[in-house]
């Protein structure tokens, strides 16, 4: 039974219908590619995750990656998150976080790289 139905047409050629899991991926990745205060009549929408990416990689700044992810999977009342881990890469950082959806209690990870040249997050 499908629980989450939705729409999307980035990087989808013939069926636009997403449902589930990963209608919940690209709405999580649609927020974490949007700086907080862009989206027009929604200004919490979004994340400074992008601020804390170009600093040195020290402890707090990972805690700080940590309140935003948290932050920003609070917004959506789907999903649980479990446990985040954050990989500084040369070009970026990487988030490994384990996440659930709400009606279930299956855990699936999910690896978001935060490409510091592109300025953009994608799923690996």
């Amino acid at each position: 039974m499908t629980t989450f139905i939705g729409f999307n047409t980035q990087n989808q050629y013939k069926k636009f219908t997403l449902v589930d899991f990963e209608l919940i991926k690209r709405d999580l990745l649609n927020a974490l590619n949007i700086r907080q205060g862009q989206l027009v009549g929604r200004p919490a929408y979004g994340t400074r995750i992008w601020d804390y990416v170009f600093e040195s990689q020290v402890q707090e700044t990972q805690a700080g990656m940590e309140r935003e992810i948290q932050r920003v999977c609070g917004g959506d009342p789907r999903i649980f998150v479990q446990s985040i881990n954050a990989y500084p890469q040369e070009n970026g950082m990487l988030l490994e976080l384990l996440i659930s959806v709400v009606p279930s209690t299956n855990a699936e990870r999910l690896a978001i790289f935060f490409d510091q040249e592109q300025r953009t997050a994608s799923y690996v």
